[in-house]
């Protein structure tokens, strides 16, 4: 019975979601991910996202590794550092599939420039690492971020998606039960992390909860512009 009534005890992460469904369903339901899903996407936008993601990636692992650093310094469970280890192992297979989806699309990655929004996401990352910045909540936007795209692109995988055969794998990708079970192991983490921490880092956690789903808008807002010339 105790067993029972953890599993289905509501963590503050699953109250943030439901306070929070319009913008957390702004970032996952993005007009850009409605485009893939119903297979009317440009492909000019894909092909930008692709290489914008690339440059995101790339930016992130140094985020992920202080995210890891962070773990190893202050968590209360040693399991935590494991799975983060299994985010961290993953950037190589992930760097390399963008290379192998770009010489395929044709996309050029060493001439991609990052765009505004890019450039302000990866500076927010960049801000994360700082050591006055508490384990709670650099794991908190990591599990944000992640999650994001895992509810995104599993979108695009329905029964009743019209999602191009050449872009399943990249939905695929991020969409699959696995990764979905990856996120909910930092999901679990976050709970509780946060369900130890003091109020001021619960609302800390709360506001980079909420950063991310902005700059994730931003960032769909980004790869569905009509003209790649847009610096958003």
């Amino acid at each position: 019975m105790e067993k029972h009534e953890k599993t289905n005890k509501m963590g503050i992460v699953d109250k943030w979601l439901k306070k929070h469904s319009v913008a957390y369903s702004g970032a996952t339901r993005h007009p850009f991910i409605h485009s893939i899903r119903h297979g009317t996407v440009d492909l000019s936008s894909f092909k930008r996202w692709l290489g914008q993601d690339y440059v995101f990636v790339r930016a992130s692992v140094p985020f992920v590794a202080s995210v890891l650093l962070k773990a190893w310094k202050e968590s209360d469970d040693s399991s935590d550092v494991e799975v983060i280890l299994g985010g961290v192992a993953a950037f190589n297979d992930e760097l390399a599939w963008f290379k192998k989806e770009a010489s395929k699309w044709d996309v050029s990655l060493s001439d991609v420039v990052p765009l505004n929004a890019n450039l302000r996401y990866c500076s927010f990352l960049e801000s994360l690492m700082s050591s006055d910045i508490e384990y709670t909540v650099a794991i908190t936007a990591f599990w944000a971020c992640e999650t994001v795209y895992q509810d995104s692109f599993a979108h695009c995988l329905e029964d009743n998606s019209n999602t191009p055969e050449e872009l399943r794998e990249t939905c695929e990708r991020w969409g699959n039960d696995g990764f979905g079970q990856y996120c909910l192991s930092l999901r679990e983490i976050a709970n509780r992390l946060l369900d130890k921490a003091p109020a001021d880092v619960v609302s800390k956690a709360e506001v980079v909860f909420l950063r991310v789903l902005e700059y994730e808008v931003e960032f769909w807002n980004m790869s569905h512009a009509e003209t790649s010339g847009l610096t958003l």
